[in-house]
């Protein structure tokens, strides 16, 4: 049980050192490494191409859906941080009323869902489901002290937002 929880703790301040990081990171950086790579290669400098699908929003849901995103980033990292103190009730109910299907009204997922395509509309689903099952398996870990289904459900929930963010950009 300590080992698992110092596992999780180390994975919540790397998360945190990576969050920060973030906060000043140049997205553009992976695009000049990438040209660059391609100019050794090739002895020319070109970007590679986003093969993501394109998906039109008008500009309110879209600025709405951008903004639900980033309160998943934030969710994700509250729930670690409840994980790491042992705080598995919490965790659960940050999962369940943020990212799980109880959250789907707060997020105006009706109103987007018409704007995406269906393997979007898929994996958001996949991914709100996910976490619901993670805040059952979160809210177990209270009970039995084994934290491992917590942290696989989790896992599973963040593999949605990566295949969605993957396949998929809004504009």
């Amino acid at each position: 049980m300590k080992r698992t929880l110092r596992i999780v703790l180390a994975a919540c301040i790397g998360l945190a050192a990576t969050y920060t990081q973030a906060q000043q990171h140049d997205p553009a950086m992976h695009m000049r490494h990438q040209g660059q790579a391609a100019k050794a290669t090739t002895g020319t400098m070109a970007a590679p191409k986003d093969t993501r699908q394109a998906v039109k929003f008008p500009k309110v849901l879209r600025e709405h859906t951008l903004a639900n995103m980033r309160d998943h980033l934030l969710a994700l990292q509250e729930i670690q941080e409840a994980l790491a103190k042992q705080e598995y009730d919490k965790a659960a109910d940050i999962a369940e009323h943020r990212l799980g299907m109880s959250s789907l009204a707060l997020h105006g997922a009706h109103d987007v869902a018409q704007y995406m395509p269906k393997g979007m509309q898929e994996a958001g689903t996949a991914m709100h489901r996910h976490a619901s099952r993670f805040a059952v398996a979160a809210k177990d870990a209270g009970a039995t002290g084994d934290v491992k289904p917590a942290l696989a459900a989790l896992a599973a929930t963040t593999a949605q937002c990566v295949a969605c963010h993957a396949g998929f950009r809004v504009y």
